[in-house]
C-alpha cells in the first residue's frame, strides 16, 4: 500500500532533475503520473519509466497548460495532486542582466504556477478535495547573489501559495510550498562550477548538495492524506543551510 494509492497526479518540468524524480516518488507510492514537460520527449521517457502519461505543456503558455490539464481530467476524471516543478535559471549580477531574460525567468517560475493553478484549482474545489505542492527555492526566502530575478519569481510562488492555502481552504484543498536548497541536477551544474559546489557544500551542515529523492520524498508526504492539515506552509529541504 502506498500513500497515494489511486491518486491522481499532475508533475511539472517531469523530463529531467528533480521533476522525475518527484513523478518516480508518487508513483512508486502509488499515484497515477500525468507527466508534463515543454521537452515532449523527455517526458515521454519518465513516463515510460513510471508507467505514467506524457502530456506536454509549455508553461508560460496558458492555452497550452488549460489543453493538458483538461486532457488530463477528461482521461482520468479528476486532478487529486498538482505538483509544479517546471523552473529555469540562469544566474550572473542583476546590474548585467539582460530584460528579456528577466521575462523568460518569471514566465517560467512563477507565470507558469499562476496558469497551472487557473487550472487545476477550480477542479480541486469542485471535486472538495486535493493537494497542490509548490515548489519554490530558498532563493526565495533568504535570497541569492546571482539570482535576482530568479529569488524574485520565486519568492512570489512563496506568497501566491500562501494566498492559495487561504482561498482553497474552505474547499478542504491544502496547498503548501517545497523549498529545495541547492541540489545535484543538471540545472544547478549548468551555471555553478567546482568552486561554488565545494563552497555550499562546506556551508551546509549535512556536508553535501541535496539529491533529487532528498526534494521528491517532502512532495510525496505533503501530497498524501498524511498531510490533509497541513497548508499555507513552506519546507526548507535543504541539509540545513537555511533553518525558520
Amino acid at each position: 500500500m502506498g500513500k497515494l494509492d489511486g491518486k491522481i497526479a499532475i508533475v511539472t518540468g517531469a523530463g529531467q532533475g528533480i521533476g522525475r524524480a518527484i513523478a518516480e516518488k508518487l508513483a512508486g507510492e502509488g499515484a497515477a503520473v500525468v507527466v508534463s514537460d515543454v521537452n515532449g520527449a523527455t517526458a515521454a521517457e519518465t513516463a515510460e519509466a513510471v508507467g505514467g502519461v506524457a502530456l506536454p505543456a509549455d508553461v508560460t503558455d496558458r492555452a497550452s497548460v488549460t489543453a493538458m490539464v483538461a486532457q488530463a481530467h477528461e482521461r482520468f476524471g479528476r486532478i487529486d495532486v498538482l505538483v509544479n516543478n517546471a523552473g529555469w535559471d540562469k544566474a550572473g549580477p542583476f546590474v548585467d542582466s539582460d530584460p528579456a531574460d528577466w521575462d523568460r525567468l518569471i514566465a517560467i517560475n512563477l507565470y507558469g504556477v499562476l496558469h497551472t493553478s487557473k487550472a487545476v484549482l477550480p477542479l480541486m474545489a469542485a471535486q472538495g478535495r486535493g493537494a497542490v505542492v509548490n515548489i519554490a527555492s530558498d532563493a526565495g526566502r533568504v535570497g541569492s547573489s546571482g539570482e535576482a530575478v530568479y529569488s524574485a519569481a520565486k519568492g512570489g510562488v512563496i506568497a501566491f501559495t500562501k494566498s492559495t492555502a487561504r482561498e482553497m481552504a474552505r474547499a478542504q484543498v491544502n496547498v503548501n510550498c517545497v523549498c529545495p536548497g541547492p541540489a545535484d541536477t543538471a540545472l544547478f551544474a549548468s551555471f555553478a562550477g567546482p568552486r561554488l559546489r565545494e563552497a555550499l557544500v562546506k556551508a551546509i551542515p549535512f556536508r553535501r548538495l541535496a539529491e533529487p529523492g532528498d526534494v521528491a520524498n517532502a512532495v510525496a508526504f505533503l501530497a498524501s492524506d498524511e498531510a490533509a492539515y497541513i497548508t499555507g506552509q513552506t519546507v526548507s529541504v535543504s541539509g540545513g543551510l537555511t533553518m525558520s
